[in-house]
């Protein structure tokens, strides 16, 4: 599965912790506040946003674009602290 996670943290230690978890994850940094991963399974994914639940609060914006889950674009996104997820058809 490729897994794109797009960053904005609300400060700069929620920003050391965050990108810490997103790399022990086996993500590459691709641009500031921007990484990717084709290797990394579901399992891991639930696994590493609790982990990121865990250092991040209401300020803190995650997007991830996953592909493919079930022949379509899947955007999680964490925002005021909720994940929220949009499925795109193709």
């Amino acid at each position: 599965m490729f897994v794109a996670i797009a960053c904005d943290f609300s400060s700069d230690d929620h920003r050391t912790k965050g990108e810490e978890i997103i790399l022990q994850y086996g993500f590459k940094r691709i641009l500031d506040n921007l990484f990717e991963s084709t290797t990394i399974s579901a399992n891991y994914l639930v696994r590493m946003k609790r982990e990121l639940d865990g250092v991040t609060d209401s300020y803190d914006t995650l997007r991830f674009y996953q592909y493919p889950v079930d022949n379509t674009l899947v955007i999680t996104y964490l925002k005021e602290k909720k994940w929220r997820r949009l499925v795109v058809k193709l």
